[in-house]
């Protein structure tokens, strides 16, 4: 029945992640001049979408995201997948490679419920799960109350039009993957630090898979990459978790890429930040970087990254 088809994307069933594997899809097809219908996506109801009334670091971190697109991959059920980088767990399975990088979007966070941080009425709640959110919010607002905010957009922005919350955080590549580019107030991502790889859109393959692989690799897209997998090596040396508040914005200009970087205390009351550049070839620089950031970090933040063990 499906013999015209040459791949099977893999995806989580939300509207975000099919917004992204739609992505994907077109730019497989522009590449190698192919009919949508030649690419068929797979949706999947990953276990992180089922469970919607705890933080996600308390029920099995992310993880949660992709066991179950990984066990297709292995069971050869789909040939690749796509996931937004930001939710794929730093160590990935053997059996694995990041075959492309999408062209990054925005990083940027959007601030929905205030125009800016300082806007934000006394004593404001802020539904967010996300501990660098929360974190960075309460350095900058310490009177200000986080309460745990998880689900799909819609769900986010519903309860925060409840009345439930003050405000949230949103990503600004998802908002704009959704066409909802204009929701919320954008923070500038070189004083607000995104999370690592946000606005990246990953599609992994089997190693051994070299045909889909080749496939693949003809959309990946090398200065994307470059940054991505700089912020990845940095998480990876630092330990980091769901639990661990860390920011991140990496940018390459002409070759170099400029690394700043901010650990946190989970209450915000602490905060080491700092920069590194460095060359595409260098891959160690994101290593000393994290080295650098713990040796100047309290218990308080070091207690949080694995790498401080």
């Amino acid at each position: 029945m499906f013999d015209h088809v040459k791949l099977k994307l893999g995806t989580r069933n939300s509207p975000l992640a099919m917004a992204q594997a739609i992505e994907a899809r077109k730019r497989l097809c522009a590449a190698h001049g192919w009919q949508e219908k030649q690419i068929k996506l797979v949706p999947v109801t990953a276990s992180g979408d089922k469970v919607l009334d705890r933080p996600l670091a308390d029920i099995g971190g992310k993880a949660l995201w992709t066991k179950e697109l990984d066990q297709w991959l292995a069971d050869g059920a789909i040939d690749a997948a796509v996931h937004s980088l930001k939710d794929v767990e730093t160590v990935r399975p053997d059996f694995l490679a990041i075959a492309a990088i999408l062209p990054r979007a925005d990083k940027a966070d959007r601030l929905v419920g205030a125009k800016t941080i300082a806007d934000l009425k006394p004593g404001a709640v802020i539904g967010t799960s996300a501990p660098r959110r929360a974190a960075q919010l309460l350095h900058l607002r310490p009177d200000c109350r986080v309460v745990s905010l998880r689900g799909n957009v819609a769900t986010r922005l519903a309860k925060l039009e409840a009345g439930e919350v003050d405000a949230t955080f949103l990503a600004a590549a998802g908002l704009e993957r959704l066409r909802m580019g204009d929701v919320g107030y954008r923070l500038d991502p070189d004083a607000w630090l995104p999370a690592p790889s946000q606005g990246a859109i990953a599609i992994e393959c089997r190693n051994d898979d070299a045909r889909t692989q080749e496939w693949i690799e003809d959309i990946d897209h090398a200065p994307s990459r470059a940054e991505v997998m700089a912020e990845r090596n940095l998480l990876e040396a630092l330990g980091g978790s769901c639990h661990s508040a860390i920011a991140v914005n990496c940018n390459l200009f002409a070759g170099q890429l400029v690394m700043r970087a901010a650990l946190f205390s989970p209450d915000g009351s602490e905060k080491v930040e700092g920069e590194v550049h460095f060359t595409e070839d260098h891959t160690e620089a994101p290593a000393r970087l994290a080295a650098d950031l713990l040796s100047r970090s309290s218990a308080a933040i070091r207690d949080h990254f694995g790498a401080s063990a």
